[in-house]
């Protein structure tokens, strides 16, 4: 394959691609959402409760000496439950972000459930951090058709929700949406979850066949980014801290972010910056993206 003669896109200050920190902030409630039983388990229940205790003040202390803002996805009983974490996290400067209320499955609602669920997510962050979240990334689940505009119309400029490109894209607006949602995908393989979360009772991962190599997770990374700098993509990572935030796998991020920060071609923001920059200087999708298919294909089935 021949090297490309210029990035595909050219972002801000001339730089080659751009790189998106993302933490979601979940502890507990996932393990909660899937079960009422699951309140009785103090054992599995503390695997995600270490990242309130020890994880998040491990990035932030991370992300402070590195000099990088990045994007805090949490849900709203996160804020009720841990307000002091919470409001650590936005003093910082880092961007905050709903991820439900609870980590629903949305699956399991409808779109004005689903609607509710972000609703209450942001008021009990707005109630802790003093502002409401312009950032939505799903919790759990699949999205009902129509939530784009829904998010758009409630003041929302973006997701990371999906994961069908590698540079954003535009939710095609439809009626009462002024604004198209940004989307900026994330990809698994730039996640630390399926690496390294494991618990042993309920098993997970079920065959028990892990936790990874930290080296070749730090391998795997880099080699993406190397990839995504020389097409000039968007690198969205996303971290945990009950994953990431222990002593060792600290010590990996910082190397990743240090490796990354030693590019003077790299535009490093928050999922809101990209979202602004990307809005403000693309109107539309390509007629083929498959957004913009997929779009015309349920108007069709409407």
């Amino acid at each position: 394959m021949s090297e490309p003669k210029a990035p595909a896109v050219r972002w801000p200050g001339g730089a080659r691609c751009a790189v998106v920190v993302s933490v979601d902030f979940d502890a507990e409630l996932p393990l909660l959402a899937t079960s009422p039983d699951m309140a009785r388990r103090a054992k599995t229940l503390s695997v995600g409760r270490y990242g309130t205790t020890r994880g998040v003040d491990r990035l932030l202390r991370t992300f402070g000496e590195l000099g990088i803002r990045t994007t805090w996805c949490v849900p709203g009983r996160q804020a009720e439950n841990h307000p002091g974490p919470v409001r650590e996290i936005a003093r910082a400067g880092h961007e905050i972000a709903n991820h439900g209320h609870a980590h629903e499955n949305f699956d399991l609602l409808d779109l004005a459930g689903q609607r509710a669920v972000v609703e209450r997510g942001s008021d009990a962050l707005a109630e802790v951090v003093g502002h409401r979240p312009r950032g939505f990334r799903i919790p759990d689940g699949e999205w009902a058709p129509g939530l784009p505009d829904v998010l758009a119309q409630m003041g929302f400029t973006w997701s990371s929700s999906l994961r069908g490109d590698d540079l954003p894209h535009l939710h095609p607006a439809g009626a009462g949406a002024s604004r198209p949602l940004v989307e900026i995908p994330v990809h698994h393989e730039l996640e630390d979850h399926p690496y390294f979360f494991f618990n042993l009772d309920p098993a997970f991962p079920a065959g028990q066949s892990r936790i990874a190599s930290y080296r070749e997770v730090l391998g795997n990374w880099t080699t993406e980014f190397a990839a995504y700098r020389r097409f000039g993509l968007c690198y969205v990572l996303r971290l945990q801290p009950e994953v990431t935030g222990t002593p060792g796998r600290i010590a990996l991020v910082r190397e990743l972010l240090t490796h990354i920060r030693g590019h003077d071609d790299v535009w490093i923001a928050t999922a809101g910056e990209v979202a602004d920059w990307w809005s403000a200087n693309h109107e539309g999708n390509e007629a083929d993206h498959p957004s913009e298919v997929f779009a015309r294909l349920t108007r069709g089935a409407s």
